[in-house]
């Protein structure tokens, strides 16, 4: 990794700090779902399946990777922002060059994970299914979002 901040593509040797993120995001945030997949579980995840089916970009801050997102057409499958770096405006801009290339996205989080609901409803989100989590590898409760571009207004 360089030692420019912001954002960028991320490439094969990023995804065990990728991963990283995504961790350490998500057991802090979700303390009681901690611990469901080991580090080396977590790198598979995201340099097999993500990295096959996603791209995949991050926010870096000084050569450390703080934020990442994994989309593809229509859906984003991970956005993760370390703790001590949320509310810096890094997962808004994660969250738009996902929303760049597409006139619609959806996605799926917990709906106990209170600040990720706010920060995608801020975002123009809209749920619009809520689960009780039978679908899902951890069986909790889950809410589908959805975002639609708005079509431009005609100049005048």
């Amino acid at each position: 990794m360089s030692d420019r901040g912001g954002l960028r593509r991320l490439g094969p040797d990023d995804m065990a700090a990728a991963a990283l993120v995504h961790r350490t995001a998500f057991d802090a945030r979700l303390p009681r779902l901690a611990g469901l997949h080991t580090a080396a579980e977590d790198h598979a995840y995201w340099s097999g399946a993500l990295a096959v089916s996603c791209e995949i970009w991050g926010f870096q801050h000084g050569g450390a990777l703080v934020g990442v997102i994994a989309f593809r057409e229509n859906w984003i499958e991970q956005l993760y922002v370390l703790p001590q770096w949320q509310g810096r405006g890094i997962g808004s801009q994660l969250l738009q060059r996902a929303k760049s290339d597409n006139c619609e996205l959806g996605l799926w989080t917990f709906q106990c994970n209170v600040l990720a609901r706010r920060f995608y409803e801020a975002h123009g989100f809209r749920a619009i299914e809520e689960t009780d989590g039978a679908g899902n590898e951890e069986r909790e409760p889950d809410v589908l979002y959805r975002w639609w571009r708005l079509p431009s207004s005609p100049s005048p």
